[in-house]
């Protein structure tokens, strides 16, 4: 149709240049008058946190395919908010050290980088230099949660509203849904809106929130200081650590918090372990992690130190995740993960045994945790089952890599490709997954190696991967020109590392 340019036509394009032009509206560039230093004012469980320099170049992924919903600085003013008696009890909970830990920036690029290196199959993640993983000892070094005590998992239910409405005196989103809304939920504890104001600074606002809890939330024990108590759970739980990437706040796992004095026996550590293995393992189209990938961010910088990525900001401090803060980077976030690639292709060779001089006499979750500690095991979340093949990755325990059985994705108990979930009917997972609940309950299989070397496993993991392990924009140098395969590669590796 002729004309179609000036305002009919393609839809999509006009789309687009709109909404560009409100992008740059926002930053101060449009007609409003506002200073160009000024930030916009936005709430805090937007994904502005994902944002970068250069998120508006044509190519790269968006800042929306990496959802930032954790609203940790809204978490941290309500627990501020509540009173002595419910901190203490959060303490025996074993929440405390989580608690107190500062939010920390999203490193975007990173994450979206490991993501495309992570392998459903075998739920482990794909370097050139052999598999990969954060472990148990990761989890409670770098977060504080325990990863002993009883599997957080229990009974699933198609309909949550009796129980949300008796123990939280809210409702769900839908009749047959395990869904609270976010807003509701921080309503009831006093944080209504979570918008910074305009030219307030980061304690004002803490402070101020903090403030408003404490107008709403219970001043002595009692039934109601027990509602206010498992509202924070939920949103504590259903952000933090089993966060999913919608904006309405998972209630899966109030059946445990009925009775709040158990709450502290269950490993909710291995619950945050196993839901972010979860989420890792979705397709390969869905760009986004859901769960606590700040995890993943500081195991990154802790194990991955020559990626450069995070800077230390407090020495000393425990648990780990309050050591790091992220480096800043200018590039574009395309630019960025493709930079991330390439080093993690030209990585060199070689064991480590990290976390080597720690003080663990000051991280007793450390040393309560350490029974489970270098194992294979099955990892509990609610519904959600996954193994933690600790055997691929001996070498974190000072073992050299045996060649093992790579591990496939073929569970008869869940539908194929993915963990069992959904409400489409009541089940107990107790019984559902029996065999793998009884596995934990015996801390799993301890991990031997009597490998002298790893050059078997070099050989049979190029067999079973290829090429599919690089995916940066350059490949090791190969002078002569004979390297033709992964398997190669890695053979000339070994051999120029054991000349050393």
């Amino acid at each position: 149709m002729e004309g179609g340019g000036d305002g009919g036509g393609d839809g999509g394009g006009s789309r687009r240049r709109t909404k560009k032009t409100i992008r740059r509206r926002q930053a101060g560039e449009g007609p409003s008058g506002a200073a160009h230093n000024d930030p916009p004012v936005v709430p805090m469980e937007e994904d502005t946190a994902a944002a970068v320099p250069g998120e508006d170049e044509p190519v790269g992924p968006k800042k929306s395919e990496l959802w930032y919903r954790l609203g940790w600085a809204v978490v941290r003013a309500i627990y501020h908010g509540l009173s002595d008696f419910q901190r203490a009890q959060l303490e025996e909970m074993g929440f405390g050290p989580f608690l107190r830990q500062d939010e920390l920036t999203p490193d975007v690029a990173l994450i979206q980088a490991l993501k495309e290196r992570w392998d459903p199959k075998c739920d482990a993640f794909l370097f050139p230099w052999g598999h990969m993983i954060p472990t148990l000892e990761d989890v409670v070094r770098i977060t504080g949660l325990r990863a002993d005590g009883q599997a957080v998992t229990g009974v699933t239910y198609t309909s949550y509203q009796e129980q949300v409405e008796r123990l939280l005196g809210l409702e769900v989103t839908r009749e047959r849904s395990s869904l609270v809304r976010r807003m509701a939920l921080q309503a009831s504890l006093g944080v209504a809106s979570a918008r910074r104001q305009t030219g307030e600074g980061q304690a004002d606002y803490m402070a101020r929130l903090t403030e408003d809890a404490k107008a709403v939330l219970a001043e002595e024990e009692g039934e109601t200081a027990d509602r206010d108590l498992r509202r924070f759970l939920i949103l504590m739980i259903g952000k933090l650590i089993l966060g999913t990437r919608g904006d309405p706040v998972s209630c899966r796992c109030l059946p445990l918090l009925e009775d709040l004095s158990s709450v502290g026996s269950y490993a909710w550590g291995v619950a945050l372990l196993a839901h972010l293995f979860d989420s890792l393992g979705t397709s390969s189209r869905v760009t986004g992690v859901a769960g606590f990938f700040a995890l993943l961010q500081v195991w990154a910088y802790c194990h991955l130190p020559s990626l450069g990525r995070g800077v230390p900001r407090r020495l000393g401090a425990v648990p780990l995740l309050q050591r790091w803060r992220f480096c800043w980077d200018e590039c574009s976030l395309r630019r960025q993960v493709t930079l991330i690639h390439d080093a993690l292709d030209t990585t060199p060779f070689g064991h480590w045994t990290p976390y080597v001089g720690e003080a663990d006499a000051a991280q007793p979750w450390v040393e309560r945790g350490r029974p489970y500690f270098g194992r294979d095991i099955w990892l509990h979340s609610i519904n959600t089952v996954v193994p933690l093949h600790h055997r691929l990755v001996a070498g974190t325990l000072g073992l050299h890599q045996s060649v093992v059985e790579f591990p496939t994705r073929q569970r008869t108990w869940e539908r194929p490709g993915q963990s069992f979930r959904g409400i489409q009917q009541e089940t107990d997972c107790t019984v559902r997954v029996r065999e793998q609940l009884t596995d934990w309950e015996q801390r799993g299989r301890q991990v031997a190696s009597e490998a002298t070397s790893d050059e078997d496993y070099f050989r049979a993991y190029a067999r079973r991967y290829g090429a599919q392990v690089y995916k940066g924009s350059r490949r090791p140098f190969d002078p002569e020109g004979q390297i033709a395969s992964l398997e190669g590669i890695l053979h000339s590796t070994i051999q120029q590392r054991d000349d050393l």
